[in-house]
């Protein structure tokens, strides 16, 4: 399957080497290239990417608000980049919808491999930077709303473990390994998750889940 990318990026030197980089994959197709965040947000409803690579700090529209609106629409899956490992607007931007982030000074095989990470339903929770991140800002003592409580009191106790590996940052083949099922029973299992919650991504879900103090 070949994946179709949107590339958002302000500076044209650094989106130039993202391009270049992603098209000498076979599997990976860039479908469009924006230069700020309207143009990222117009172009994502219009050609419908797999992936838009989202820059946080962009012009016109920075990459939060690009990112929650392209995720809102349906349109795509996000994956943000950001200069700073620990960047509040990084923050906003998974509580937004993004289905992950990397940094801009990863190597050419992390950003495909983030690509494809994020193309196949899994969040990009694996990096250490992430985890931190997630770290940092989601803590049991967050408050949660008590409609959010009441969702997540209807989980079956199955949904309830697999919402706890989520949070601890586990692809769907780790769960699966771990609960002892198969890969596709837990994609099945999370989607449930996501509908029942009412969640945009995988990554709210496991910040849902730092949030609520859930351990495996």
């Amino acid at each position: 399957m070949t994946i179709r990318v949107l590339v958002a990026e302000d500076q044209a030197a650094v989106r130039a080497a993202l391009v270049m980089i992603l098209r000498a994959e076979p599997d990976v197709e860039v479908v469009g290239q924006a230069a700020d965040g309207e143009e990222a947000v117009r172009l994502a409803l219009e050609l419908r990417p797999d992936v838009v690579l989202m820059d946080v700090q962009m012009p016109r529209l920075d990459g939060v608000s690009a990112t929650r609106e392209v995720v809102a629409a349906g349109a795509a899956q996000v994956l943000v980049l950001t200069t700073f490992d620990l960047d509040e607007y990084v923050y906003g931007a998974l509580r937004a919808g993004a289905a992950g982030f990397l940094l801009k000074d990863l190597e050419a095989d992390t950003l495909v491999e983030g690509i494809r990470t994020v193309a196949r339903g899994d969040g990009m929770l694996a990096p250490s930077v992430t985890r931190r991140l997630i770290g940092t800002f989601a803590r049991p003592d967050r408050a949660v709303g008590p409609d959010t409580r009441e969702a997540v009191a209807g989980l079956t106790p199955r949904e309830r473990e697999v919402l706890a590996c989520i949070g601890a940052g586990l692809s769907n083949g780790e769960i699966a390994a771990r609960l002892a099922m198969a890969e596709a029973t837990t994609k099945t299992h999370v989607s449930r998750i996501l509908a029942k919650l009412r969640l945009r991504s995988r990554v709210q879900a496991a910040i849902l889940a730092q949030d609520l103090g859930l351990t495996i």
